[in-house]
């Protein structure tokens, strides 16, 4: 008997790495360090941030849909970009929509930060001190998609 759990064992660590290997994330199509955010993923989210600032959805689930797609291209390291877009594509009220737009913001700018990684130019991150939401922004001046015609400068660059 000893034996026999003794092999079992063996061929259990035996195949552990190949079995292993199969469950390895995809990062093929991860960005290196000190490279673009991929355009993909950027416009997007600007398209969506500009909609959610003028108190409109129109175009957001089209846009989040479209990122969906860009972030699952991505690999593995995307894969909550991924996610908090299709709930945003999902969105069918503002409020709803500004909600899940606060997640996917919190998703990219830790992608962004996490794999160093550069913005286009005249893209910079914003946060809101109301919602405590970082979100990417095109200009110099504040566009707030959490709270649009309401608050429409309340942020700041960081």
């Amino acid at each position: 008997m000893k034996t026999l759990a003794r092999a079992a064992a063996i061929a259990a660590l035996t195949l552990s790495p190949v079995l292993m290997a199969g469950c390895a994330p995809n990062t093929t199509s991860t960005p290196k360090s000190g490279a673009a955010m991929p355009s993909a993923v950027v416009d997007p989210y600007l398209k969506i941030s500009s909609a959610l600032a003028k108190d409109s959805i129109e175009g957001v689930r089209a846009n989040a849909g479209d990122l969906a797609t860009a972030a699952t291209a991505l690999g593995a390291p995307a894969m909550k970009i991924d996610t908090a877009a299709v709930q945003l594509a999902a969105a069918s009220e503002i409020g709803d929509a500004r909600e899940k737009f606060g997640t996917l913001s919190d998703a990219i700018v830790t992608y962004l930060d996490g794999l160093h990684l550069m913005l286009p130019d005249g893209v910079q991150v914003a946060i809101c001190p109301m919602v405590q939401k970082p979100w990417l922004q095109e200009g110099s001046d504040i566009k707030n998609p959490y709270f649009g015609a309401s608050m429409p400068t309340c942020g700041n660059f960081r």
